[in-house]
């Protein structure tokens, strides 16, 4: 595998590039000093909003393009590169089939803040280390801000209790399992390969030029826009399957031991 032609690295967050404390690890910031030498664009791509994403990298956030909301927004520094909203009719839709699901949270996720109602403060805190700016309202029906998806929890199982209420809604929107207690509901075109193909016609970067590492569903769209996809040991099994090479897990430094072997084949 030589990686000497890479230009582009895209990572996801948590489970991948986030160790299981919600950590980035101190070898991954050296690395990437070696990778900003060479001129490689570093992406950091996630479900997360961008203020979470931007915090867990605040020393290196200047030199690098965030991916937040599942795709659906892309700055790089103060540029907004691309923000793909969730229409107000369907918000409205989406939001009257929720109340049907029981035991579950729901958040809008908007360009500067989240929304949530305070009706369970211990989904509250933990929801803090996923959303670092947001705001409780009384109804989530009334907010009146531009909204890129609706997350859903559940706190034992999403592909068991939230997603088969909400499936009949592909199609029309992007209905995706994006962990194991979470549901990402937004636009058809808000997801991670549309906002990397867009990337890469932006930076004239090939998909044999651009690596990518992901471990759930919400990456499989941007697994099939690089040749060096890279499926994280601890995948889901729609990753492995999609994905054309493996790595260790993310307690293991899975993503750094690869750019490793990117820094040593492109000296």
């Amino acid at each position: 595998m030589d990686l000497s032609q890479i230009k582009m690295v895209v990572t996801d967050m948590d489970g991948t590039l986030l160790n299981s404390n919600h950590e980035v690890s101190n070898r991954f910031f050296e690395l990437f000093d070696e990778l900003k030498k060479r001129d490689i664009l570093f992406v950091a791509a996630s479900g997360r909003q961008y203020n979470s994403i931007v915090g867990k990298l605040q020393t290196i956030k200047d030199d690098i393009i965030v991916v937040s909301e599942n795709g659906a927004y892309v700055r790089r520094k103060e540029e907004e590169l691309l923000a793909t909203l969730l229409p107000i009719a369907q918000r409205h839709d989406i939001l009257g089939v929720l109340k049907t699901i029981e035991n579950i949270n729901s958040v809008l996720c908007g360009k500067q803040k989240a929304y949530l109602t305070g009706e369970s403060e211990s989904f509250v805190d933990f929801l803090k280390q996923y959303y670092s700016a947001y705001e409780i309202v009384e109804d989530l029906s009334e907010v009146d801000a531009e909204i890129m998806k609706i997350a859903i929890y559940h706190s034992e199982s999403s592909e068991q209790y939230i997603y088969p209420a909400v499936q009949h809604l592909e199609g029309d929107l992007k209905v995706k399992v994006s962990g194991p207690n979470w549901v990402d509901i937004s636009s058809p075109e808000a997801n991670k390969g549309f906002a990397l193909q867009k990337l890469q016609q932006l930076y004239n970067i090939s998909p044999m030029e651009t690596m990518v590492f992901g471990d759930y569903n919400n990456d499989l769209e941007m697994l099939q826009n690089a040749h060096f996809s890279f499926a994280m040991k601890n995948a889901h099994p729609n990753v492995k399957e999609v994905a054309n090479y493996a790595t260790s897990s993310n307690d293991d430094l899975g993503v750094e031991q690869i750019l490793e072997k990117l820094i040593t084949d492109t000296q």
